[in-house]
């Protein structure tokens, strides 16, 4: 039992003091940045989002009249956009370049042009 009580008060600071310098070491977590985008018939606004490389975004996405598709293929990123609800898209793009996004969804004439570009640049 005395080796035991000694045990826990030798390692115990030590434990405190790992864990403490350890807090002191790990960085901030980085603030995504929001853009919010609302897609309407037959557009999306805004229509360009321009990014940086590496950037952390979350994209808020709002269908305002009907069940609209969000889609950016070259980029991986596909959500359905339920009417009146918000949907949240994380990325985070690793090149730069002009990236089309489009309704992926047939929502009536016109449709062909709901489209817009996110730009990322260095």
């Amino acid at each position: 039992m005395q080796m035991s009580k000694r045990r826990f008060l030798v390692l115990a600071p030590m434990s405190v003091a790992a864990l403490a310098l350890g807090l002191a070491q790990a960085k901030p977590a980085r603030k995504e940045k929001v853009i919010k985008v609302e897609a309407r018939k037959f557009r999306f606004a805004p229509n360009l989002i321009e990014l940086k490389k590496g950037e952390a975004v979350v994209l808020e996405l709002t269908a305002v009249d009907f069940p609209h598709g969000f889609s950016v293929p070259e980029l991986k990123v596909r959500a359905d956009l339920v009417m009146g609800k918000t949907v949240q898209v994380r990325l985070q793009p690793q090149e730069e370049g002009q990236f089309t996004f489009l309704c992926d969804n047939f929502c009536g004439s016109g449709h062909e042009e709901m489209a817009g570009t996110i730009v990322v640049k260095a």
